[in-house]
């Protein structure tokens, strides 16, 4: 089975750019079945409250639970104190699987990863090409599956990109995913380095075409049990440990830097690509 574990969905408030304003599915739906991608990984678009867009988000999931799997985002700031609450809806109520958590709004806190621990949930963290951080996650919390999309840049960062395969292959919690790496090498290294079970097959669409995104993962070579892996086993490895049922989570409250809701999440403060 062909899973994307990285695609957007439903309305954002921000109206700055398509990451905060829609994420329709339908383009994308066609044209991930034409790939045979059988369920997706949806995440909601930006957006100043995420205990609503997690709400909206849960009944695009209900529409069809058998094809889509949900994550609920948070913002370590806008959200500190309350990320329990919020998760705890999320996997009860809704079924979700995992958190996302984007540095566009914040960086990640204790509070979160605490959260994530107590549900045994994997954390879809975009750095934006901050890598170094990752360092710090894997080794504060052993027991939380991280995934760093885009290969660690979207922006093409052939610096993050190298930093996080070292990373993948140093600590077994960490992970990536495919979605937006154009440096298609980079890739090839992170699979011969740190093997076909740290990286995730994604799209991040609905913006990015999933067979296009698909075809990259094919491109590898990889065996068929390798690439079963990549494109749905790891996946479905990551979220079966999810517990739906946990104790109050006594969690860290972190300061988090101011944001800057105007800027494009997917630029960053990168190094040049070339």
């Amino acid at each position: 089975m062909i899973i994307d574990s990285h695609c957007h969905a439903g309305t954002g408030d921000g109206l700055t750019g398509p990451w905060d304003t829609t994420a329709p599915l339908d383009h994308y739906l066609r044209r991930a079945a034409r790939a045979g991608i059988a369920r997706t990984v949806l995440l909601p678009a930006f957006d100043s409250d995420y205990r609503q867009a997690n709400r909206r988000l849960a009944r695009i999931v209900a529409s069809q639970p058998g094809r889509f799997l949900g994550y609920a985002m948070v913002d370590a700031a806008r959200d500190a104190g309350r990320v329990a609450g919020m998760v705890r809806e999320a996997v009860e109520a809704y079924g979700f699987c995992g958190i996302k958590v984007h540095c566009h709004d914040a960086r990640i806190s204790r509070e979160i990863c605490e959260v994530a621990r107590a549900h045994s949930l994997p954390v879809l963290y975009d750095v934006m090409g901050e890598v170094s951080p990752v360092e710090l996650l894997a080794r504060e919390y052993p027991d939380v599956a991280f995934i760093i999309p885009h290969l660690g840049s979207f922006s093409d960062d052939w610096r993050a990109h190298l930093a996080l395969i070292d990373q993948l292959v140093r600590h077994p919690n960490v992970h990536t995913d495919t979605s937006g790496v154009r440096r298609f090498d980079f890739l090839v290294e992170a699979i011969r380095r740190a093997g076909p079970r740290k990286v995730l097959f994604g799209t991040d669409g609905p913006w990015l075409h999933p067979g296009l995104e698909l075809d990259k993962v094919r491109a590898l070579g990889l065996s068929p049990a390798d690439e079963a892996l990549v494109t749905g086993g790891n996946l479905l490895r990551l979220v079966s440990r999810v517990r739906r049922v946990a104790a109050p989570v006594a969690v860290t409250r972190s300061p988090a830097p101011p944001t800057d809701q105007g800027r494009d999440p997917w630029a960053g403060a990168q190094f040049p690509s070339g």
